[in-house]
C-alpha cells in the first residue's frame, strides 16, 4: 500500500505552492518531484486533473469556482494537493465548512483581458469492493455523520411520495442490507438513462415520482437511491466526481481519458451496519444497458455482470470531488451539488453545462515513474 505519510508530504508539496499563489499572478512553479514513485502499488494509482478556464473578454469583473477533489478515504482515495495559474486578481482555496467541499475560486476586476485560470490536482484512487457475503464487524457510524446522511435536502426529501415509494420498494425485506439491495434493484429495472438530460441531470426525485417519469442520469438516478435510502433511515450519499481513465474490464461506456471535460460522474453509498459504507451505482447499469451497444437488456449478460458487481464495488477510474448537497458558494449562491465549473460574468451566470461557451476544458492522465510537478 502507498504510505500514507508519504502522501501527505506530497500533498503538502503541492498545496504549498498554490497558497502562496493565492493574491495576484501565476502561482509560481516548483521544481520538487514527488517524494514517491507513483508506480501502481496494491492497486493504487495515481492521475492528475487539468482543468484550463479562458473566459471571454466580457469588459466588466468575473468570478469562476472550480470544484476540487476534497474526499479523503485510505481505502480508496487520497487526494494529493492542487495547484493553480493564471491572472486573476485574486484567487484561493476555499473549503466547504459544512461539508468539506473544496473548489479554487478566482476573481477578474473590470477592464481584465482572457481571463485566464489553470487548475491542476493529483489523486490516488485504489478499486474499491466489499464482501458482501462476510458480514464483520464496523465501529458505529457517529451521530453527526448519521444526520447529515439520513437529512433530506432540498431536492432530496425524505417525506411524503418518497418514504411512501421507499416503503412499497422495501415491504417484506429484512435488514438493512436487504432494504439497500431491494432499492438498487428496483431503480435498475424502473428507471431509464435519458440521453437528452443535460449534463447529469438535476436530481429533483419528487419530480420524478410524482410524474412516474423515471429518466434521467446519474444525478437523477442515483439521488433517488440516495433518497429513498434515507427515507426509511438508511444513511447514504452521493459522490460527485469525474471519469479519469478508460474502464479495465471492456465497458467502454464506463471510461474516459484524455479530454474528460464531459465525462462527470456521480456515484451513491449506502451505511450498513455490518459492512460500513457500501458502494452502489444502479445509475451506470443503465448507461450500460443504453450506451454499451446497440440491442442491450436488462437480461444481456454484459448488463447482468455490471448489474452484479455495481452493487457492492467500484472501478476507481473515476475520481470524487465531493459529497456536498445543497453547498452555499463563496458569494452566497447556493447549488443542489458542485460537480462542474461555475462562473459569472458581467452579463451573469456562465453555463457550467455548455463547456465551450464558458469556455473550460479538463483533461485527465495517469502518472506513472517519478513525476515533476
Amino acid at each position: 500500500m502507498l504510505n500514507r505519510r508519504r502522501l501527505l508530504q506530497a500533498a503538502a508539496l503541492l498545496a504549498a505552492p498554490a497558497a502562496r499563489a493565492a493574491g495576484t499572478g501565476p502561482a509560481p512553479a516548483t521544481d520538487h518531484p514527488l517524494p514517491f514513485d507513483p508506480s501502481p502499488r496494491d492497486g493504487w494509482r495515481v492521475f492528475e486533473l487539468h482543468t484550463h478556464i479562458a473566459l471571454t473578454d466580457a469588459g466588466g469583473p468575473a468570478r469562476v469556482w472550480v470544484p476540487v477533489p476534497s474526499f479523503d478515504s485510505d481505502g480508496w482515495v487520497m487526494p494529493m494537493g492542487t495547484l493553480w495559474s493564471g491572472n486573476a486578481r485574486a484567487a484561493r482555496l476555499w473549503q466547504d465548512p459544512r461539508s468539506g467541499a473544496r473548489l479554487i475560486e478566482a476573481r477578474w476586476e473590470s477592464g481584465a483581458a482572457a481571463p485566464t485560470l489553470e487548475v491542476r490536482s493529483r489523486i490516488a484512487t485504489r478499486d474499491l469492493a466489499v464482501d458482501l457475503h462476510r458480514p464483520r464487524r464496523v465501529a458505529p457510524l457517529d451521530a453527526a455523520s448519521r444526520r447529515r446522511y439520513t437529512a433530506p435536502t432540498r431536492l432530496l426529501p425524505t417525506d411524503g411520495i418518497v418514504r411512501r415509494t421507499a416503503l412499497q420498494i422495501t415491504a417484506g425485506a429484512h435488514g438493512d442490507l436487504a432494504k439497500a439491495r431491494a432499492i438498487y434493484e428496483w431503480i435498475v429495472v424502473n428507471t431509464e438513462r435519458d440521453p437528452k438530460v443535460r449534463g447529469c441531470g438535476t436530481g429533483d426525485i419528487r419530480f420524478m415520482l410524482m410524474t412516474r417519469d423515471l429518466k434521467g442520469k446519474c444525478a437523477d438516478l442515483n439521488a433517488l437511491f440516495v433518497g429513498l435510502a434515507r427515507s426509511i433511515g438508511l444513511p447514504a450519499r452521493d459522490f460527485y466526481g469525474i471519469r479519469v481513465a478508460k474502464s479495465r474490464f471492456g465497458y467502454h461506456s464506463l471510461g474516459a481519458s484524455g479530454d474528460v471535460t464531459h465525462a462527470q460522474h456521480c456515484r451513491a453509498e449506502v451505511w450498513l451496519e455490518s459492512f460500513g459504507w457500501v458502494p452502489a451505482d444502479p445509475a451506470d447499469v443503465r448507461k450500460v444497458v443504453l450506451e454499451e451497444r446497440p440491442g442491450l437488456t436488462l437480461a444481456s449478460p454484459v448488463v447482468a455482470a455490471a448489474r452484479r458487481t455495481l452493487f457492492g464495488a467500484w472501478e476507481m477510474n473515476w475520481v470524487p470531488y465531493n459529497c456536498a448537497q445543497d453547498i452555499a458558494l463563496p458569494d452566497g449562491a447556493t447549488l443542489p451539488f458542485l460537480m462542474y465549473p461555475q462562473g459569472r460574468d458581467s452579463a451573469g451566470d456562465l453555463d457550467s453545462l455548455d463547456p465551450q461557451a464558458f469556455s473550460y476544458r479538463i483533461e485527465s492522465r495517469e502518472l506513472t515513474g517519478t513525476v515533476d510537478v
